[in-house]
């Protein structure tokens, strides 16, 4: 495909054009990444090197205690890991309903949202099938960093400063996160010793300590001082799950997704309704073009909240769910003029961090973790810094496909994304940032394979985030006639600057030829403190 490398845009950041490349959104964890390959280790080292330090430089994000999902091209097919982790044993409506009264979720903080983390099996089931270097050597970029500190950089401290009085009282927290009674400032020095012994025992023991050492002891122990029911068992029966990504055609390229239990399905939802018009016809920025991909984003998403779950939970499948006579169906109900608030169909019928690492020898990796939440659950285990997700808080205590139950996975927003022409591959991405995810897929995605954008510009683009009926946050730098005109079709619109989250954070790597001669055309996302490094 060949880009237009013109940027209309404002952007501090150009494109980056290497054969062995990382970006992240944190530089240090993109150069951790980067050792790696210099050090002969390909792609996959790169990407758990820099997935390791991630927890470390960006901790509202994303801990040890995190859950993670990568898809990656091991230079001959594509393979999918759902490292996201199950609910304690323990779990079950009647359990939250003693401890937390009538409520319709687990608790948003605290223990009782704490699911199994999977984040660091993920890891290591990575390196055991497809890295090259020892799995201790992936830890010690991460290990220097939390032990000598680093500097806080501005956008992740405006997250942190924001979410430490909420979390202040959440045990473990303010010893790990609020080093001077307060969330540091920026340029000021941050250590995490706790977290570099954690990341000492996880790479000594490739990961089994978290589940079944002296790190699984103390995080059961923590959990029994505060009266949660995560158990010992419940640690040691984890593991991640190799999967087969689900997929849908999409301009002469194949988009790929995690398959439920997670969001990713509503992109494919989303360009699949989207294809059924000529976008390409209408003007890139332009109301006519950004409307039909509100309304195809707002019809994916309303089947997504109504059905999509664990997958022995679902009341269809997601092949039903992209069925294309169904999405044609789905398709027909966009109104060109007006906006809508879309219920689910019947298909029967018919705080996140992302990385992504490439090498010369094409192996390339679509890699996410989260605490869910910024901060996660807030708890963090003081002995090892253990950051704990907060995924619990997902699920239902109502009937239906998400209501908690023992060993159950819940409802998840992360997701990698693969793109591939004809077998092949093309670009590893991923765009973070709560249900701005599947959104922000589908809007690059557009920007590139509809209008010829280059991964950068496609990024740098304004953009706008689907919230609930007809009210949508967008960007302040979008066109303000485009702006009028979604509000003249009746979107309740709310401009906004939030470079964090609202409105997602993407990296990108795109495939350009052979990996040993042109190499990658690679972006980073400004909206985040992040780089892509490569050489």
């Amino acid at each position: 495909m060949h880009f237009d490398f013109s940027n209309p845009y404002f952007t501090p950041r150009l494109p980056v054009f290497a054969r062995n490349a990382v970006a992240t959104s944190h530089p240090l964890a993109a150069q951790a990444g980067l050792r790696m390959l210099a050090k002969g280790g390909n792609a996959v080292d790169a990407a758990i090197a820099a997935a390791a330090a991630m927890t470390i430089c960006e901790p509202v994000s994303n801990g040890l205690g995190s859950d993670a999902f990568a898809i990656l091209w091991d230079g001959r097919q594509l393979h999918g890991l759902n490292a996201s982790g199950r609910a304690p044993a323990a779990w079950t409506p009647e359990y939250f309903s003693r401890r937390h009264g009538e409520a319709a979720q687990p608790p948003k903080r605290g223990l009782d949202s704490v699911t199994v983390p999977g984040a660091v099996a993920g890891w290591a089931a990575l390196s055991e099938r497809f890295g090259r270097l020892p799995f201790a050597d992936l830890m010690e970029p991460a290990i220097e960093i939390a032990e000598r500190g680093y500097l806080v950089p501005v956008v992740v401290q405006q997250k942190w400063a924001a979410g430490a009085p909420e979390l202040a009282a959440q045990p473990g927290f303010a010893q790990a996160f609020m080093p001077w009674g307060r969330a540091p400032r920026v340029g000021e020095l941050f250590r995490f010793q706790a977290a570099a012994r954690g990341l000492r025992a996880i790479a000594e023991s490739k990961g089994r300590a978290f589940y079944e050492g002296e790190m699984a002891q103390a995080l059961v122990r923590f959990a029994g001082e505060h009266g949660a029911a995560l158990a010992a068992q419940d640690l040691a029966s984890y593991r991640p799950e190799w999967v087969e990504p689900i997929a849908r055609d999409y301009r002469g390229h194949t988009l790929h997704e995690i398959p439920p239990n997670g969001q990713g399905i509503a992109a494919l939802i989303a360009l699949g309704i989207l294809e059924k018009f000529d976008v390409a016809g209408l003007p890139v920025d332009g109301v006519d073009s950004q409307h039909l991909q509100i309304e195809a984003m707002k019809l994916a998403f309303a089947d997504v909240y109504r059905y999509v779950a664990e997958p022995a939970s679902m009341e269809v499948t997601p092949e039903q769910m992209l069925d294309d006579a169904y999405l044609a169906s789905r398709a027909r109900l966009i109104d060109p003029q007006r906006a809508q608030d879309f219920g689910a169909g019947n298909p029967v019928k018919g705080g996140t961090i992302y990385l992504t690492a490439a090498d010369e020898d094409g192996m390339m990796v679509s890699f996410i973790q989260s605490n869910y939440m910024g901060f996660g659950s807030g708890c963090v285990e003081p002995q090892f810094g253990i950051s704990l997700q907060n995924r619990g808080h997902a699920f239902s205590l109502k009937s239906g496909p998400n209501q908690v139950g023992p060993g159950k996975r819940p409802f998840h927003t992360i997701i990698p994304a693969f793109l591939t022409r004809g077998g092949e591959p093309v670009m590893s991405f991923g765009v973070m940032g709560a249900n701005m995810q599947p959104q922000g897929h589908m809007q690059t995605l557009v920007r590139m394979l509809d209008y010829g954008q280059n991964p950068q510009a496609a990024c740098d683009a304004p953009r706008w985030r689907y919230n609930a009926g007809l009210e949508i946050n967008v960007e302040q730098q979008m066109d303000a006639g485009t702006v009028q005109g979604l509000l003249a079709r009746g979107h309740r619109v709310e401009v906004i600057q939030d470079s964090y989250q609202d409105f997602g954070a993407g990296q990108f790597i795109w495939r350009a030829g052979d990996p040993k001669v042109e190499g990658y055309v690679c972006a980073s996302d400004p909206r985040r403190d992040g780089q892509v490094a490569g050489f």
